[in-house]
């Protein structure tokens, strides 16, 4: 039997949510790993990755730099990383199994696996598309939490709902008729006992974690981070019973899709097709439902645990077995 790899490096431009996906699938693989950020120079990081040449020539020396001997497993995420992972492919003449997450905007052909979105929509027989996006709220990360955050968050064993708000980017915002419907759901929450938390992330404004402190902020059943202390974000996702999550981050739906417990979608003002398409996917399969209006449709519970990012660690496992000849 072949020796199981050993080296694993983790590659991305430095983006938080694409650190989060790397690494998590890293984790979810059992395999210890380095940590690699990366940025090209231009004209360089002008280029696609598939065709960029000498891109490791490129590379800005301030950050991390990509020598031999090159690891047996290379996962990178971003279309700014896939030069050098394309580059390292062939540098190592074949030994490094090269793992992308997202649309590489490249042939998949230039990676040995791509796991992209089911809505990117792309194909073929190296390429894993997934339901929802990558990340590190494991199963083991969120029973940890549980234990931390379970008296602080539910101390009286009400039902909890938990509210994470994203903010404003290239396509969405939070318009003034989101607001007044974010208030109008606690409102409806409150009236039902049902205890409220919410954790702001650094996207939303400050005007709106302001207005739901002044509206709500002397109901002992209401709570918001304000940003100092310990984030609450994972006790949140380990305790409560259903979740309003901002429709604009794939990644905090996904965190809270994991937990198998219900999530309703709150759209900001706008629209991104990526986002439309990817939201459009989980309505299908009954995986979250929209809030309509302002309140929770609360008789829905038809949620279940859906958490890509073991899946996509069991297909690394199972491609590498392949590559060094275990199987």
């Amino acid at each position: 039997m072949s020796k199981p790899p050993e080296r694993c490096w983790v590659l991305t431009t430095g983006e938080a949510g694409m650190r989060s996906q790397v690494i998590g699938l890293a984790e979810a693989t059992g395999l210890e790993f380095e940590e690699k950020q990366i940025s090209l120079r231009a004209p360089w990081s002008w280029l696609p990755g598939h065709l960029c040449p000498f891109p490791l020539a490129g590379l800005d020396r301030a950050h991390d730099r990509l020598e031999p001997p090159w690891p047996d497993l290379l996962i990178s995420c971003g279309r700014r990383s896939t030069a050098a992972s394309i580059a390292i492919r062939r540098r190592s003449g074949g030994h490094t199994m090269t793992v992308h997450i997202q649309d590489p905007q490249a042939p998949p052909s230039a990676f040995d696996l791509v796991i992209p979105m089911r809505h990117d929509g792309l194909t073929g027989a190296n390429v894993f598309p997934v339901d929802t996006a990558l990340h590190r709220i494991s199963a083991s990360v969120r029973q940890e939490a549980e234990k931390i955050w379970h008296k602080r968050l539910k101390p009286q064993e009400t039902d909890l709902l938990g509210i994470i708000l994203g903010g404003a980017n290239r396509h969405y915002e939070f318009s003034d008729e989101t607001v007044t419907r974010l208030h109008t759901i606690i409102e409806d929450a409150r009236s039902r006992g049902t205890d409220v938390i919410v954790t702001p992330s650094r996207r939303t404004e400050p005007a709106v974690s302001e207005g739901l402190v002044h509206h709500f902020g002397s109901d002992p059943g209401f709570s918001l981070w304000d940003g100092s202390g310990e984030n609450p974000y994972s006790g949140i996702l380990a305790v409560a019973d259903r979740f309003v999550v901002t429709g604009e981050s794939i990644s905090m739906v996904s965190e809270a899709l994991a937990t198998g417990r219900p999530v309703h979608i709150l759209p900001l003002a706008g629209k991104g097709r990526r986002h439309q398409r990817f939201l459009a996917n989980l309505y299908e399969m009954r995986m979250a439902t929209p809030i309509v209006g302002a309140v929770l449709n609360w008789q829905w519970t038809d949620s279940e645990a859906t958490d890509a990012t073991p899946l996509a660690a069991a297909e690394v496992n199972k491609r590498l077995r392949q590559k060094s000849g275990s199987l």
